[in-house]
């Protein structure tokens, strides 16, 4: 497609909702081990919706007898979709991540609208959840996911897969065949070690290198469905499976790949290269993965998973759209209209409707149950708190049980309560909230980096040569203590953050105690009303309207 018919096609995009649908609109972190700081894989996701609410999924290892059948419920809509046999045994599985270090998130792109409907009973949900309770490697997960596709058929539109273990990450992109065939058409190309990727609502995956045994898997269909359905008519090495199967739009470009080139803007200066292209001015795709010019720590996935666009020229806080408090949040719905014209609100990393996020980070150094660590947190990345969540744990914290609460039904001990609680007041006043965030933000996550983790890998090993199920036993224990005391420490954050800022006033402090007069009294509030932009844009829309004089 050309670029100047690109953005001609975003008003009707984005009302159809065809690109970002706003159930699946999530992003995808990919770090090679030798790319991180200390070794690990690392992968992080945020399930993004305005409906799915922030827990911690569980499935129990068990053994299952011959004839033992599983059924297939899809994970969006709960639909009952079918049954399979069930594997003779299955492995412990904690959020994305089960006991052997393998972790699986994902990116929803749609594709072909011909090649949404369904052909049989493997939803994205089911094939994430069904691989993690199967798979040893990350390239076994893939020969599971599909496996089952052509077995069992496909019942969702296209999706980009981050599939990876202690050892290496995949992205593998697929999309089913619609009523036309049974099953789905894929690639998978395994991420260089020295290299980061991203996916987020887009299939990224270009030329396919066939005779890359080692580090490519693709079905033997790939290109002949295309050249079948019309999608392209070129030579094999020529043929991209992005542009068959997921052309770029204006969203695709702004709202998806905007998201991938803001993480590899701020780990490579090479980036920026990339910038004509998300805004439409070039029709050089931005590569499926770069090097960046430093390694990364788990820190710094989780902050990057914080972004809007800061320091790029899509950066969210700097519009009239941020209000006086250079809020980096535009609600919903995408777009808007003035005077006839249709316009798009940015698409950042993080975002209001997150229902959770996680960092998983895999260390090929230590046992699988003490190696793999679920970094997760519930609601807006941005002002969310990554609790360390070991892959062998068993019993899920309260603040993140299943049932403890629901979008509908608010819950003072669940994490996602809490933290939406206290992200709604922060949207109002950003500015001067974010920064008392940040604060304990850091408190809590600085002590599990430097002290908490260390002292945690150190005993559980030490129990595991013992006895690995009692450092399940202790890896239990931690994970609740930790992840239960930083809700109740968010909780006590959303009571001083009401008190402080009440009214639109700032309580004075003093050694981070708010200050009382020799009464006891409190004293007069600050009373910081707006930015001169703000103040500004009021004269320009008021003119003389207000004006009652010269300045004093």
């Amino acid at each position: 497609m050309k670029v100047k018919l690109l953005f001609a096609a975003l008003a009707v995009a984005l009302t159809a909702g065809l690109r970002m649908p706003e159930a699946s609109a999530c992003t995808n972190l990919i770090v090679g081990k030798k790319a991180s700081k200390d070794g690990s894989v690392m992968v992080s996701y945020s399930a993004d919706s305005h409906v799915l609410y922030g827990e911690l999924y569980h499935y129990p290892a068990g053994k299952h007898a011959k004839g033992t059948m599983r059924k297939i419920v899809e994970w969006d809509t709960y639909k009952y979709l079918g049954e399979i046999p069930e594997a003779p045994e299955t492995y412990n599985v904690i959020g994305n991540m089960n006991e052997h270090q393998v972790l699986i998130g994902e990116s929803t792109w749609g594709g072909r609208k011909e090649l949404h409907e369904p052909n049989g009973i493997m939803d994205y949900g089911s094939l994430i959840y069904v691989a993690l309770q199967r798979s040893k490697t990350a390239r076994e997960a893939i020969k599971v996911m599909t496996d089952l596709v052509e077995k069992y058929g496909y019942h969702s539109s296209g999706e980009s897969f981050s599939i990876a273990d202690k050892n290496e990450v995949w992205v593998l992109e697929l999309i089913g065949k619609g009523k036309h065939e049974k099953g789905a058409v894929w690639v998978a190309i395994r991420i260089p070690d020295d290299a980061i990727s991203g996916h987020a609502n887009q299939a990224r995956i270009q030329q396919i290198p066939f005779k890359d045994k080692a580090n490519c898997m693709y079905s033997k269909d790939v290109v002949s469905f295309a050249r079948k359905m019309g999608y392209f008519s070129g030579k094999d090495k020529d043929f991209s499976f992005q542009a068959a199967y997921n052309p770029y739009d204006a969203t695709g470009l702004r709202g998806c790949e905007g998201r991938v080139f803001a993480f590899f803007n701020k780990f490579s200066k090479d980036a920026k290269q990339y910038e004509n292209f998300i805004l439409g001015k070039s029709d050089t795709p931005m590569p499926l993965y770069i090097k960046p010019d430093r390694k990364l720590s788990v820190g710094d996935v989780r902050d990057m998973m914080r972004d809007h666009y800061e320091g790029t020229c899509l950066d969210m806080t700097k519009d009239v759209g941020a209000g006086p408090y250079h809020v980096p949040y535009r609600w919903r719905p995408m777009t808007f209209v003035v005077d006839g014209k249709e316009y798009v609100n940015e698409r950042a990393i993080a975002t209001q409707q997150t229902g959770w996020v996680f960092v998983g980070q895999l260390r090929s150094e230590l046992p699988d149950p003490i190696g793999g660590v679920l970094w997760f947190g519930t609601d807006d990345a941005d002002m969310a708190v990554f609790t360390p969540i070991y892959c062998s744990v068993t019993e899920v914290p309260e603040c993140y049980r299943q049932g403890n609460g629901d979008m509908l039904t608010f819950s003072w001990t669940s994490s996602f309560w809490i933290h939406n609680w206290v992200a709604n007041m922060a949207y109002h006043k950003y500015s001067f909230m974010i920064e008392d965030i940040r604060k304990v933000q850091r408190e809590l996550e600085g002590s599990y980096d430097a002290q908490l983790v260390p002292m945690a890998d150190k005993k559980a090993l030490e129990l595991f040569g013992q006895d690995p199920a009692q450092a399940t036993t202790f890896l239990n224990q931690f994970c609740a203590l930790n992840s239960n005391a930083a809700t109740a420490r968010w909780k006590q954050l959303g009571e001083y953050l009401l008190v402080k800022y009440i009214d639109g006033n700032v309580k004075k402090e003093k050694d981070g105690k708010f200050l009382r007069d020799e009464n006891g009294n409190t004293p007069m509030p600050n009373q910081p009303g707006y930015d001169e932009k703000y103040y500004r844009n009021i004269v320009e829309d008021t003119g003389d309207h207000l004006l009652i004089g010269p300045a004093n």
